[in-house]
C-alpha cells in the first residue's frame, strides 16, 4: 500500500495541535541575535517550493539523511550531527527555547549539518520528497497525560502515514517514552497501519538504548522521579 496515496483522517487543516506553548523566559540578547542572524540560514520553509532532491537541503557530501521530531533541548540532536558529520540532521522544535539551544551548538560547535524547523513538523513531511529519509526520531514527546488529552499525541497512524511518504524501505523509526501507556499507544499505532515493523525480539530490545543513542535530560528525569524508559526501534517495510 502507498503511504501517499492514503488521506489522514484529519484535513490539514483541521489537525489537533500536539505540543504545548511555544515561548517560555526571555531570551538573551545572543539567543535574539541567533534567531535574527542565524536561524534564516539553516531554517527549512516547507511553506517554499519543494526541493526534488533532499541533498539540495544540505552541504555536498552529505550522504544520509535524519529527522528529529521534537528535539527538547538538543541534547541528542547536537550529538548525533557531531557523531555523524556526513549525516544531514532536520531537527523540528517549535519551543522557543528549544530552537535557540540547538542554534546556539550549530554557532559555537560550527556545525553545518543540521537543518532547523521552528514549527509543526506534519507540513514538513507533506514537503519532503518521498522516500528520502534513513531514520527518523521521536524522543520523549509530550506525553498527554490526561485522557481528554490523549487525541494530542504526536505519535498516531495518520502521522505514520506521513512518515511512511519520506522514509526509505528500511529507514529506522525511533521512539522513546518514560509513560508506559505512551509506548503501548505507539505500538498500537504502528499494529494499524502497514509501514513498519517493530525490530524486538527480547526485553532488553526495548528496556536499554544502544549505544549510537545518547541520552537526554528526559530520561534523566524518569530515572530521578523514578519512572522506566522504554526504546522503540521500528523499520520501515
Amino acid at each position: 500500500m502507498d503511504p501517499a496515496s492514503e488521506k489522514s483522517s484529519h484535513p490539514e487543516a483541521a489537525e489537533i495541535r500536539s505540543f504545548g506553548r511555544r515561548r517560555g523566559r526571555k531570551l538573551s540578547a545572543r539567543q535574539e541575535r541567533l534567531l535574527t542572524e542565524l536561524l534564516p540560514r539553516v531554517a527549512i520553509d516547507p511553506s517554499g517550493p519543494a526541493p526534488t532532491d533532499i541533498t539540495a537541503l544540505f552541504p555536498p557530501g552529505t550522504s544520509a539523511f535524519w529527522l528529529e521530531i521534537g528535539f527538547g533541548g538538543a541534547e541528542h540532536l547536537i550529538w548525533q550531527a557531531e557523531a555523524n558529520p556526513n549525516v544531514g540532521l532536520i531537527g523540528c522544535e517549535p519551543f522557543e527555547e528549544g530552537l535557540v539551544k540547538a542554534l546556539t551548538a550549530v554557532d559555537d560547535k560550527g556545525l553545518g549539518n543540521i537543518r532547523l524547523l521552528g514549527d509543526d513538523v506534519r507540513p514538513l513531511l507533506r514537503w519532503l520528497p518521498e522516500a528520502s529519509l534513513d531514520r527518523a526520531f521521536i524522543l520523549f514527546p509530550d506525553p498527554w497525560p490526561k485522557k481528554r488529552h490523549r487525541k494530542r499525541r504526536l505519535f498516531s497512524p495518520d502521522l505514520l502515514r506521513l512518515l511512511a511518504r519520506v522514509m526509505k524501505p528500511g529507514a529506522e523509526l525511533r521512539f522513546a517514552s518514560d509513560i508506559g501507556d505512551y509506548a503501548g499507544t505507539a505500538l498500537y499505532a504502528v499494529q494499524q497501519t502497514p509501514f513498519f515493523r517493530w525490530t524486538a525480539d527480547r526485553p532488553a530490545d526495548w528496556r536499554q538504548r544502544p549505544a549510537d543513542w545518547p541520552g537526554t535530560r528526559y530520561e534523566v528525569k524518569a530515572g530521578r522521579e523514578g519512572r522506566r524508559c522504554y526504546f522503540l526501534r521500528f523499520i520501515r517495510v
